[in-house]
This record gives structure tokens, C-alpha cells and sequence, in this order.
């Protein structure tokens, strides 16, 4: 299984540059504005521990989270690439304009790479390195950072990228070769790690 994953890693990282050549430039965000705009986010992202009714795991944190990436999240919720009718919902309310200052305002101090890592890493995190960094701070801004995000949120990411319910060419793929033992070990690693935030709603 390790050297699957890992030989799987390499296709991935090669697969990852090439979708990311072409990438679109994105409108400037306005944090200030963004501020207004993320009132109604924060009736579940801005509340510590707060859970997803069914099924039940923890709403993720967005503090510090890379603007590209959130912008890419609430796109693909717009396109039903990923599962979740109120976030399907909201997405679709919201102009290019509007995503690029919500994603400012969660960014606000951005999480970067203290060089460490927490723990003994799993032997699949290797694959997870090459766009994550091996302390789960995406290496570029269009990778999420999962360091210090909700284990049982990322657990629930993985089986969703393993059963359909999100789409994503690598991150199916990838997770298509992960048992639950191997999405356990991944998500309580990762968690661990120093990054992300419960954004504060000032």
C-alpha cells in the first residue's frame, strides 16, 4: 500500500502542475468588504467545535486558510462538485467579486510553514506532502492547508473524495487507495500539526 501511495504521489505532483498552469487570473479581494459579506458564514465557521448536523462531524475552520484555495472551495460548491446544500446554496449567491473578499477576510494572516512537524507522520502522508508540505501547509496557495484542521472534518473529506460526494481528479484518486485505517491515521496527523484557526468575527 505505501508504495502504491507513494508512486501515486508522484503522478499526482506532476498532474498538479500541469492543471495549474493555465489557472485564471481572480478578481483582488477587499477584506474590509468581505467582512460584511462572511456575517452569514460565520453562524457556523465562526463558532468553535461547532458540528454539521448529519452527518455529524466538525465545521471546518477557515482562519488563515489560503484566499485561492477558499475561492476554489466555494466555486466547486457552486458547480455541485462538492456536496452540501447550504453551502451549494450560498455559493451560488455570490459574484466572483464576492468570494474573492470573503476569501480575503478568512485569509487575514495566512498560516505558513513553521518547518516542524508534530507526531510520526503515516506512511501515506508522503503523497499528502507533495501539495500539503509535510506539516500540512500547501506548499503553494492554491493547495489547502490542512495543518491544524478538525480531524473528523478531514476524515469526512477523504471519504467524500473516495465515494464521489466530491470530485477532484487527484484527490479521488488518491483517496480511492486509502482504507478508513489509513484516512484515521492521516486525519489525526495532520490535525495535530500547528495552522489553522476558528476565525474570530470582528
Amino acid at each position: 500500500m505505501a508504495l502504491r501511495i507513494a508512486a501515486f504521489g508522484l503522478t499526482a505532483a506532476a498532474l498538479s502542475l500541469t492543471l495549474l498552469a493555465p489557472a485564471l487570473a481572480q478578481a483582488e479581494g477587499d477584506a474590509a468588504n468581505g467582512r460584511k459579506l462572511a456575517y452569514t458564514c460565520h453562524g457556523c465557521h465562526g463558532i468553535p467545535d461547532y458540528k454539521n448536523a448529519y452527518p455529524n462531524y466538525s465545521v471546518p475552520k477557515l482562519g488563515g486558510q489560503h484566499a485561492e484555495y477558499i475561492i476554489a472551495a466555494l466555486n466547486e460548491y457552486e458547480a455541485k462538485a462538492r456536496w452540501h446544500p447550504t453551502m451549494q446554496g450560498l455559493a451560488t449567491t455570490l459574484s466572483a467579486q464576492d468570494k474573492a473578499d470573503i476569501a480575503a477576510f478568512f485569509q487575514d494572516e495566512v498560516v505558513v510553514s513553521s518547518g516542524e512537524t508534530t507526531g510520526v507522520a503515516p506512511a501515506a502522508a508522503q503523497t499528502c506532502a507533495a501539495c500539503h508540505g509535510p506539516d500540512g501547509v500547501g506548499i503553494l496557495p492554491e493547495y489547502p492547508v490542512i495543518a491544524g484542521q478538525h480531524g473528523d472534518y478531514i476524515e469526512r473529506a477523504l471519504k467524500d473524495y473516495r465515494s464521489g460526494k466530491r470530485q477532484n481528479a487527484i484527490m479521488s484518486g488518491f483517496a480511492g487507495q486509502l482504507a478508513d485505517a489509513d484516512i484515521a491515521a492521516l486525519a489525526a496527523y495532520f490535525s495535530a500539526q500547528k495552522g489553522l484557526r476558528t476565525p474570530a468575527k470582528r
